[in-house]
């Protein structure tokens, strides 16, 4: 297990880079992911959405850890996104993530059709009991067309590792749902950049951000000033 994950500060979902063959663009992801770094970000997110998380293959992702780790593992934290259909799957990318040495998990519903929440919540359940990693869940039900309800984050705090939520309802008053039913039980990261400012100033931790592989700077400049009440300078 990597280091302590606070769940706090701009995570860019980084973009994963191919070369004219298909194959992995290593050279232009570590450059990306140094430039991230360099600007103030907090932590790197590898193939989640915008990082080409449908097309990638679990050793792709392993590929793309190693060269993250070793560029600026030191530095920030690590996270592997698992978007899979399959429990077994999950598992295994799971185990495999924890092995190879990254930090945390971002962990989407099962995907391969619209599950029932009792499945969505035994499926979180299952891979969190089968790694020591920290989990942020990715709550999107505009994209993916599941919601994780203020209920099924109930039956999941059990689980420890269960850390986070990446909150991409587009509801900003669902922050404030979240904080009122569970105080810091959760860590909330905005995952819609035109109302990040909204949601950080409703209380929300992070911000995993997209627009930040182009504006670091500012990105991160912007989470600063809200955090500091510099909500004028933000806008």
């Amino acid at each position: 297990m990597g280091r302590l994950v606070k769940w706090e500060g701009v995570y860019p979902a980084v973009l994963t880079f191919f070369n004219e063959d298909g194959s992995l663009d290593l050279t232009t992801f570590e450059k990306n992911i140094r430039f991230q770094v360099a600007c103030g970000v907090n932590g790197v997110i590898i193939g989640g959405s915008l990082g080409e998380s449908s097309t990638l293959s679990h050793d792709d992702r392993l590929t793309l850890l190693a060269c993250a780790i070793k560029a600026v593992g030191q530095e920030v934290d690590i996270i592997l996104n698992i978007a899979e259909g399959s429990t077994s799957d999950a598992i295994e990318l799971a185990k495999k993530a924890e092995k190879n040495g990254a930090d945390g998990l971002m962990l989407l519903p099962p995907m391969m059709y619209k599950p029932t929440d009792e499945e969505v919540v035994r499926f979180f359940a299952d891979v969190a009991q089968n790694t020591t990693l920290p989990i942020l869940l990715y709550n999107n039900p505009v994209d993916y067309k599941i919601l994780i309800s203020i209920d099924m984050l109930g039956q999941l705090t059990p689980y420890s590792n269960i850390q986070a939520i990446k909150e991409s309802t587009r509801d900003i008053s669902n922050v404030t749902r979240t904080k009122n039913a569970f105080g810091d039980r959760y860590k909330i990261l905005c995952g819609v950049d035109t109302i990040a400012v909204e949601e950080l100033v409703m209380g929300a931790d992070g911000w995993v951000a997209g627009l930040v592989d182009a504006f670091p700077k500012e990105t991160v400049m912007i989470y600063k000033y809200v955090k500091e009440g510099k909500i004028n300078e933000a806008r």
